[in-house]
């Protein structure tokens, strides 16, 4: 017997496992954008997302993908609401998510420990060399969330996702 958290688990699993659209290497649970799920009732769920920034272009892409996936998956009733508070955030990006955009060429952004030390540099590790002998091009890139810069060491120029 499939109990009702078992169900809400694998609509999250599911609803989890879908791309970002922008950024095809982090799933929307990686990104950390996918803030619930609610099984209202057999075959109708809701759920949450929080979009990286209000206004996001790619949140209507999200949902649409979201809708589709839990329909493959025999649940026709999804309903997929924008929760804007807590607002998202780039501690909210999973290690594995932030692994994957440097294994992908992207700087992962550093995170927030309010615990640990404030940082004296403000450097970017390059993804490519490791180097943190990099430089700002331009303070927006392909996506607002992203950067571009140049690594010194090795010339090559890669998107930095901006902390927010």
């Amino acid at each position: 017997m499939v109990t009702g958290t078992l169900l809400e688990e694998e609509v999250r699993r599911l609803a989890g496992s879908v791309p970002d659209p922008e950024l095809p290497v982090l799933t929307l649970e990686e990104l950390g954008v996918l803030r619930g799920v609610d099984v209202l009732a057999p075959g109708k769920v809701t759920v949450r997302l929080t979009p990286t920034y209000t206004g996001c272009p790619a949140i209507e892409a999200m949902s649409a993908d979201i809708e589709q996936v839990l329909h493959d998956h025999g649940i026709p009733e999804v309903s997929v609401v924008t929760v804007l508070a807590p607002a998202w955030s780039t501690d909210d990006i999973s290690a594995e998510g932030r692994r994957k955009l440097a294994e992908f060429g992207i700087a992962p952004p550093r995170p927030h420990d309010v615990a640990g030390p404030v940082p004296l540099a403000l450097s970017v590790r390059c993804p490519h060399c490791g180097s943190t002998d990099t430089e700002l091009l331009s303070r927006f890139s392909s996506t607002a969330c992203k950067a571009l810069r140049r690594c010194v060491s090795c010339r090559e120029p890669f998107d930095h996702f901006k902390e927010l």
